[in-house]
Parts: C-alpha cells; structure tokens; sequence
C-alpha cells in the first residue's frame, strides 16, 4: 500500500512539475532569451531559416516581455539577414504587449466571417477593375543562392496596358538609361532576357479567392500595414487547382501555391501578398519562385482603386551545375486610365531599392 501512495504522490509531484515548466514556458520571451536565440541563427547557417521559424512560433505562442527598442530592431536585422517575417512579428509583438486588444486574434466565428467578406470584397474588386496603363521601374540583380550578395544587372522601365478582360501588355521604355524608341531596339519584355514577372494585378488575387482553387487558409497572425490592422493567414492551393506557370528558356511547368495573405479588418480588402510555387517536379531548371506583392490605394481617372505599389520576385535556378538566386524588384508609378501615354520622367532611371517598401 506504501508502494502505491509513493508511485502515486510521485506521479502527483511529476505532474506539478510539468505544469509549472508549462506555465514557464508560456511566460512572455525575455529580452536576454530572444537575443540568445537571434545569436542561434548564425550557429548553424543550413538551419538558419528553420531557427528563425521557430523564433517566430516562439514569439507568437508566448509575446514578450521587453521594451522594442531600435538596437534590438538593428541586431534583428543582422543576426536574422534582415528575415522579413520575424521582424513583422516581432513589430506586432511589442504593439500586442502595449496593447493587447488591439492587436488580439479573432475568434473562430470571426475568422469565417473575415475569409467570407474578404472573398466577396476581392472578387467583386477583380470584376470592377478599370482599363488603365501604369509605368514600371524594375531593378534586377542576380547572386550564388544563399549569399545574399546580389549585383546589379540591369534596369528597366516598362510600360503596362492593363485590360478589365485580363490581358497585360508589356513595352520597354527604357534599359539602363537607353531610350528603346528605335525599331530596331527590344521592346518586349521577353526579348530583354533574364527574369519577368506578370500578374501582378489581379491573378495572383483572383487566384486565391475563387472558390474553384480550394484555397486552404490558416490564421498566422495580426499585422499593421500602413496603418491598417490587418489579420494574417497562411493560404495553399495544390497544383492542378492553381495552375500556376514556370517558364525556363523553352521549358515550362505548373505549379501549385502556397504564401501568406494580409486581410485588411475592416474593409476586407488585400493589403499584402507572399506567395510561393509549390510541387515544382524535380529536374526542373527552377528550384523556388518567390513573390511579395504590396497593394496600396491609387487614383485611375478621379476613383480610388487597391492596386500593386512595390513587387519582389526571387527564382532560384540551376545553371552548369551552380545555383544562382535573381531578384526583380518593382516599383508602380502614375497609374492612368487607358490610352494615355505613359513618358520617361526624372527619376525614372533611379536604382529601385528592395527596402523602399510602402511606410508600414
């Protein structure tokens, strides 16, 4: 009898024990935990990013417990290689330990209503889209994948014909500063070479929300995107609902997608869009393709409309047994309605920085 009141007080204590550390691990992150894990992620640079990941998780599960201050805000960026993701969490983190109503998850029931009116809002922006024209500046820059260390190779300024029916027409304005007004000159974005992108508009939207894509969603997290409270989910499309397409010289595939989608919480609409090719079949020439899209509100002929301010597209490809990474960095400028032609102004011709994003 002694023997079972022992296992049993002991099994008692083990579970007191493992209730507190529970409790403990749900205490808000110290400053000197978080700076030891920001150290972590330069320990082991092949698991960088899933020591990152778990920081995130880490930071989500339990806030934290500190002041964000711009010291900490610069060593993030440094030991993290400026990791988008763990800085917005980190930003929304401290506005959630300032406020915590502010920026408290919804609840189940308002998830639903958030993906039912974001679906409804978005698709019928999709419908009313206008006719119009918009200048593009694109820097892109190639390096080995995984340095981070890009070179500038070129820059471009594009103009854009967007028809409400969905085609894009692309015309090089500009390379490098060259006027491409003569015949004889490229005036295709295709015939430039290197990486393009299209879609930005409305595919890459439309995509996610009709209802054809089985689109899976996921609450991820609260967010501020110019002023704007924002709730955050993960989203997946398998491949032979996205059909999204690869092009690779004269190879093609199709993929599926998966990212992050920024829900604006009171008019429903998309503020922000990251999105990743998912099932790329192996031995294709491109190993990942990555793109962030940022809208913001413009005006098309005296109306307001959300449409694409700054786009970032990374490949990764193989090529003679290397793998390089590219990135395309694009500003939208002086969208007009169209037919109006679209010039060459001061400034066009700027370096278009990946950090000049929309003010958060």
């Amino acid at each position: 009898m002694k023997r079972i009141i022992s296992v049993i007080l002991l099994l008692i204590f083990s579970s007191f024990i493992y209730s507190q550390n529970t409790i403990a691990q749900q205490k808000p992150l110290t400053q000197a935990e978080y700076v030891r894990m920001l150290y972590d992620l330069q320990k082991i640079p092949k698991k960088a990013d899933e020591l990152a990941n778990e920081l995130i998780e880490t930071i989500r599960t339990r806030g934290i417990g500190f002041e964000l201050t711009d010291g900490l805000r610069s060593l993030t960026t440094s030991k993290s290689r400026s990791n988008a993701e763990l800085k917005r969490t980190l930003e929304e983190a401290a506005r959630r330990r300032t406020n915590p109503e502010t920026a408290k998850l919804p609840s189940q029931n308002e998830i639903t209503e958030i993906l039912n009116k974001a679906r409804e809002a978005n698709l019928a922006a999709v419908g009313e889209m206008p006719d119009f024209v918009v200048k593009q500046q694109i820097q892109r820059s190639a390096a080995y994948a995984g340095t981070n260390n890009f070179r500038n190779l070129d820059r471009l300024v594009v103009a854009v014909s967007y028809r409400a029916s969905g085609k894009e027409e692309y015309k090089v304005l500009s390379i490098n500063g060259v006027l491409q007004n003569n015949p004889q000159n490229k005036s295709s974005y295709e015939e430039t070479g290197g990486t393009s992108s299209t879609g930005e508009f409305v595919t890459v939207l439309a995509k996610i929300f009709k209802p054809e894509s089985d689109t899976k969603f996921e609450i991820a997290d609260t967010d501020l995107i110019r002023t704007r409270r924002a709730v955050v989910f993960y989203y997946s499309i398998e491949r032979e609902k996205a059909q999204q397409m690869l092009i690779s010289g004269g190879d093609s595939t199709v993929t599926g997608m998966k990212g992050k989608i920024w829900i604006d919480r009171e008019n429903f609409r998309v503020l922000k869009i990251e999105s990743e090719a998912i099932e790329i079949p192996e031995g294709f020439p491109i190993r990942s393709a990555k793109r962030v899209i940022d809208y913001d509100w413009v005006t098309i002929d005296k109306e307001k409309y959300l449409l694409p301010l700054l786009s970032d597209v990374r490949l990764t490809f193989r090529e003679s047994r290397q793998i390089f990474e590219s990135k395309n960095v694009i500003r939208f400028k002086e969208y007009q309605k169209y037919g109006s032609e679209v010039k060459i102004l001061d400034g066009d011709e700027e370096e278009v920085k990946d950090e000049e994003k929309p003010n958060q």
